[in-house]
């Protein structure tokens, strides 16, 4: 073959591995972009939690998928718990301000740091490669709580119904609301959900400063589903 031919078809060949190599290299960026995208923390007023996924790959020395699925699982949860923990400054409260605000405060901080510790598996997918990808969430309601000291019990314990629905909400989901005077649970919908369609039902009459007046009163035991408009 002449040489020029040689250095023609040399250059071809290398221009084909070069242009396969690119594609693996923009396919992974593309796989982790997505997996980046489904992983992002989220927050859920509806379901009164904040929610992340987080993948955990296996140790390629480890001698099977399943030795390797211990040490992955770990690496998910840390991944999952650390997209939470970055979002939850985010949060806003009612008062004015956002969660970031606080956590100068030492106790708080710990609170909070504690509560993503304590974070709920939602969903955990291991996979053939001894690799797990999970999704975590913190319940907003714990992050609430983080905010102030333990509630007391009343003497005469918790009175009251259980739930109560607040319809008439002008004012976006935050942390912190009492609502009839009372700093209690909430969670933020567009519509009543079927699980409190027979509880009470409160008008607000108000909601300013933090706090939602309403008609009808629950207790700080109470859980109130907040209809907004």
């Amino acid at each position: 073959m002449p040489r020029m031919d040689r250095r023609r078809n040399g250059r071809c060949a290398l221009v084909v591995v070069i242009t396969a190599l690119a594609a693996v290299v923009m396919a992974a960026r593309g796989a982790a972009a997505d997996r980046d995208e489904v992983d992002a923390a989220r927050i859920d007023w509806a379901a009164g939690r904040v929610t992340a996924g987080g993948t955990g790959i296996a140790d390629r020395h480890a001698p099977s998928p399943a030795v390797a699925l211990g040490t992955s699982r770990r690496g998910a949860d840390a991944a999952a718990r650390q997209r939470i923990a970055a979002k939850l400054g985010s949060l806003p409260l009612a008062a004015g301000g956002t969660l970031a605000d606080k956590l100068a405060d030492r106790a708080i901080k710990g609170r909070i740091d504690a509560a993503v510790e304590a974070a709920i598996t939602v969903a955990v997918e291991p996979e053939t490669d001894g690799s797990w990808h999970v999704t975590l969430a913190v319940p907003i309601e714990a992050i609430r709580q983080a905010l102030g000291e333990p509630r007391a019990l009343p003497p005469t314990g918790d009175e009251g119904p259980s739930i109560v629905v607040v319809e008439g909400v002008a004012t976006k989901p935050s942390i912190g609301w009492t609502v009839g005077g009372a700093a209690a649970a909430t969670l933020w919908v567009k519509e009543v959900p079927a699980w409190a369609k027979d509880a009470p039902r409160a008008k607000a009459t108000s909601a300013r400063a933090g706090a939602i007046d309403v008609d009808a009163h629950g207790t700080a035991a109470t859980l109130y589903v907040v209809v907004t408009k």
